[in-house]
């Protein structure tokens, strides 16, 4: 998978500060046991070298990049270490121009709209913004995407549980990084089980996933009416909204007037990503109906069918609205 779609599909990125490299590998796989399966190895200690070709070694699916990379020289010793991409505070036209050179993907800093011209001159698509909430958040990010549709961001700096959803609804935002899950202090106390706590928490925060409403399916119209006024009378509730596919009560249940997918019907799980779940998903062995998917105008998608049926229920994903 090319590196900026695979980013995007992991969505958070741990920014990590390591002080000894031989806690690498064991936070790597704690973070990928979490569901995030990537680390941005930031180059403020002497370990980050050697930290980087531990886990590019011995975490191959492990996506591992290097943070705060400020020379050409730097850049080097981290590629050679096996970094994936390079990650820059600010905007170092002579870094950014040596990674493309040599083929890895360059992140730098932008937050002015000239640093976002020079990448854009520069045929970059993504950059970062840093430090994102105390350079004026999500707001300045899309008053300054405004005028180049063509840029996305990496926001890192102050991104947190509380406001990563905020970010990643955006369509300018591709990804995010966060040092919330891999503390300083839970590295060197090798306090693997809290990262790895931490790191589902925040996936489970960003893939916000859910049950939307049942579909029950009938053989025709006449049974599935009934179906729905007993349903009304139930809950109380009237039928909300009519189609020539089904009736809605409440947005729970939505009763079908024929045998659509699923022996029974189908479950809808809403999510705030698709294609976050799908990625994330699929990690966890889910098989999903690629000729079911249906698409949002930027290509991503919005909804999707699982390949298998469960309990006799067809289960689909929506985006959230």
């Amino acid at each position: 998978m090319e590196i900026l779609k695979e980013l995007s599909c992991i969505g958070i990125i741990p920014v990590v500060k390591i002080n000894d490299a031989e806690k690498a590998v064991p936070l790597a796989k704690a973070l990928a046991k979490g569901g995030l399966a990537a680390a941005e190895i930031t180059f403020r200690t002497d370990a980050a070298e050697q930290a980087i070709k531990n886990i590019a070694t011995e975490c191959p699916d492990v996506l591992v990049g290097a943070g705060t990379v400020l020379t050409i020289e730097q850049a080097e010793r981290a590629l050679k270490a096996g970094a994936k991409f390079i990650v820059s505070p600010g905007f170092n036209p002579k870094v950014v121009k040596w990674c493309l050179d040599n083929g890895v993907t360059p992140l730098p800093g932008c937050t002015t709209p000239s640093e976002i011209e020079q990448a854009l001159e520069l045929g970059l698509k993504v950059v970062k913004f840093f430090p994102a909430e105390q350079s004026g958040g999500l707001d300045k990010i899309k008053a300054m995407s405004a005028p180049y549709g063509g840029i996305k961001f990496m926001p890192t700096g102050g991104v947190s549980l509380e406001n990563v959803n905020n970010y990643l609804a955006a369509k300018c935002i591709i990804a995010c990084g966060g040092s919330f899950m891999v503390k300083e202090s839970f590295i060197d106390g090798e306090n693997w089980d809290e990262i790895t706590k931490l790191t589902e928490k925040a996936v489970e925060t960003m893939l916000g996933l859910s049950v939307g409403h049942i579909g029950i399916n009938h053989e025709n119209a006449d049974e599935a009416k009934k179906t729905a006024d007993m349903l009304s009378l139930l809950t109380g509730k009237p039928i909300e909204r009519e189609s020539e596919k089904g009736m809605f009560v409440t947005s729970e249940f939505e009763v079908m007037k024929s045998m659509g997918r699923g022996r029974c019907g189908h479950i809808a799980v809403l999510t705030n990503s698709v294609d976050r779940a799908v990625y994330h998903l699929s990690k966890r062995g889910i098989k999903f109906d690629e000729e079911t998917a249906t698409f949002n105008d930027d290509g991503t998608r919005k909804f999707i069918y699982l390949a298998e049926e469960f309990g006799g229920f067809g289960v689909h994903l929506i985006q959230r609205k």
